[in-house]
């Protein structure tokens, strides 16, 4: 059965009380259900993860490059300060979506420049959680073309 892996960087544990104006009041624990229930109508089984340690994301990021099809990340801070997030995704040779839950385009300028958009052929953002939702559907359909 084909795999993604979802990958959520840090202070994203605390959804659904971290600034809920912002970020919505869904945890981390909702959108994981969401998650599950869209990849397994679609026949696909889910790694969910969440650190708020870069080294560990990155270390998911490479371990992705056996035995996943796709990878989807929300590196949260991450995205705008992290080099070595975005070297190791350039490891990978499987379809990359980026998503966030906000648009941080639409926000704070030192948040207007993502590491990461370089790499990720998708990008979702400032869709709540149905941002991970449009995720999954763009990785399943670059796989069911490969």
């Amino acid at each position: 059965m084909p795999s993604i892996m979802i990958l959520n960087g840090p202070n994203l544990n605390c959804l659904g009380t971290r600034e809920p104006h912002i970020y919505g009041t869904t945890t981390l624990g909702d959108i994981e259900k969401m998650c599950r229930d869209k990849a397994r109508a679609n026949n696909y089984t889910i790694k969910f993860y969440q650190s708020n340690h870069e080294g560990q994301l990155i270390d998911w990021i490479q371990s992705a490059r056996n035995g996943y099809d796709g990878l989807i990340i929300n590196a949260a801070a991450y995205t705008h300060t992290s080099i070595a997030i975005h070297d190791a995704l350039k490891l990978l040779s499987i379809p990359i979506a980026e998503v966030h839950l906000s648009d941080p385009k639409a926000r704070e300028e030192f948040r207007h420049h993502s590491f990461i958009e370089s790499v990720a052929q998708f990008h979702f953002a400032g869709h709540g959680a149905q941002s991970y939702i449009m995720a999954i559907e763009a990785i399943i359909s670059v796989i069911k073309t490969l």
